[in-house]
């Protein structure tokens, strides 16, 4: 029979760009929405919507109950959960399972796995993936870590199993620090997260964030669709990202790439999935592995000329992927800015009412974005508004596009990023890809000072 309707178990851009995959491949769509979201504009073009709660996340979009209850009402036979909320639950992609809807996502062990970062990194290391030196598993006493820090030399990284965002991580520059940091970072997973399970490894001085995109068709077949680099981050939030990685060269691309996709084979994995590594003087060392569509997907999109939501659809409904690794082909520089309702430079957070808004156009341009003229941007969620998504022959090529896109686009009544695109795209190290997961930050520092 195939899917014939899907329930998008999110909102705002990436709820719009399922819904518009599954409108291509004439799938009826149900957007599901919190009060705060009535009128935005996935539920506006959904073929049907329905209110699952109040504003605050906890109530709507991260209520399982709800969901799966809209689920059945509607007549769903899948459900895509996008990024952010419950798209790496595994628990909730059982409860989907269970009740004979499809899940567009990996099979929930593979979930569970790879959302333990201390499971995930022995995993990693089983499959061939290399690894940053460290704990084989959690720490569990001071001595251990005292004996384990001095055998790996400092600094090291103290990291909680359970974390993401930067929370329940710390960098312990001397033994000295080691007993506080240890302390601490258990404290805080604890509170963040209900685990304070933490584990050590090496900590990399000035590397580069680079991913790779992979797809699984859960049966033993598995393809890389090249690397981005998204080194441009401040407090562990990606800002800018881009493919392919001013850095890696066709050569390192096709043995990481290779490896990383044989891993996925021996693994079974189903689905979109991005593992993340550092880069350091030509070395790839694994981070985790998202086990979910990236927000920054579009750039590999961009360069490859694949759908990825479209395929996530397909290999949910148990088809083959579209291609082989033979097949996939890299073109030309794409860049994505993410574009936040928030201060350029302060980064306080600026909902309210858009007045204005023009996205901007012309060729091998992309908006992604669930913004119009009117729309209210609600306190209670993530402040990512837009993504600005440009295409060119070259990386030279696709930076100038991309300064002629940002001062094209207006968002009016609310305060915007966007000046700080403007900005980077002024700086030398940004212009030349010499820039590290660290530069960001003390590029702003410099400018604050």
């Amino acid at each position: 029979m195939g899917i014939k309707r899907i329930l998008i178990a999110n909102r705002g851009e990436i709820a719009l760009r399922i819904h518009r995959a599954a409108h291509e491949m004439g799938i009826e769509t149900v957007a599901v929405h919190s009060t705060a979201d009535a009128e935005a504009m996935h539920v506006r073009l959904a073929d049907h919507a329905v209110c699952i709660g109040p504003p605050p996340a906890t109530d709507s979009y991260l209520n399982v109950a709800n969901i799966i209850s809209a689920a059945e009402v509607a007549g769903c036979d899948a459900i895509h959960p996008g990024y952010g909320f419950l798209s790496e639950n595994a628990a909730f992609a059982d409860i989907v399972e269970a009740h004979d809807i499809k899940w567009i996502g990996p099979k929930p062990e593979h979930i569970r796995t790879m959302g333990d970062k201390v499971e995930a990194k022995r995993t990693a290391g089983k499959l061939g993936l290399p690894l940053v030196p460290g704990s084989d598993g959690a720490i569990t006493n001071l001595n251990e870590a005292r004996e384990l820090s001095n055998q790996i030399g400092y600094p090291v990284l103290v990291k909680a199993a359970s974390g993401g965002g930067g929370r329940g991580m710390k960098v312990v520059p001397t033994e000295n620090d080691l007993e506080s940091a240890l302390s601490q970072c258990k404290n805080e997973a604890k509170s963040a997260f209900g685990d304070d399970t933490v584990y050590i490894e090496k900590y990399l001085g000035n590397p580069r964030h680079i991913e790779f995109q992979v797809f699984g068709d859960g049966r033993g077949k598995a393809i890389h669709l090249g690397e981005r680099d998204c080194s441009l981050q401040r407090r562990h939030q990606k800002v800018l990202e881009e493919a392919p990685s001013p850095v890696i060269t066709p050569e390192e691309r096709d043995r990481m790439g290779g490896i990383v996709a044989s891993a996925m084979a021996d693994m079974g994995y189903r689905g979109a999935g991005t593992i993340e590594f550092l880069w350091e003087d030509g070395e790839f060392y694994f981070i985790e592995m998202n086990t979910r569509l990236q927000v920054e997907h579009p750039v590999t999109e961009m360069i490859t000329g694949m759908d990825l939501v479209r395929e996530q659809i397909r290999i949910a409904d148990g088809k083959d992927l579209s291609v082989t690794q033979e097949e996939v082909r890299f073109e030309g520089h794409a860049i994505e800015c993410r574009i936040n309702a928030e201060d350029p430079f302060t980064f306080a957070p600026s909902p309210g009412e858009v007045t204005a808004y023009h996205p901007a156009g012309g060729m091998h341009v992309r908006v992604d974005s669930g913004l119009y003229a009117g729309y209210r941007i609600p306190p209670y969620y993530d402040s990512m508004i837009a993504k600005l998504i440009v295409y060119g022959k070259t990386r030279e090529r696709c930076i100038m596009r991309l300064r002629r896109a940002l001062d094209e686009m207006v968002v009016g009544g609310v305060k915007s990023s966007i000046p700080l695109h403007q900005a980077l795209l002024q700086q030398d190290d940004v212009l030349s890809g010499n820039y590290t997961i660290k530069w960001l930050e003390d590029w702003l520092e410099t400018r604050d000072a």
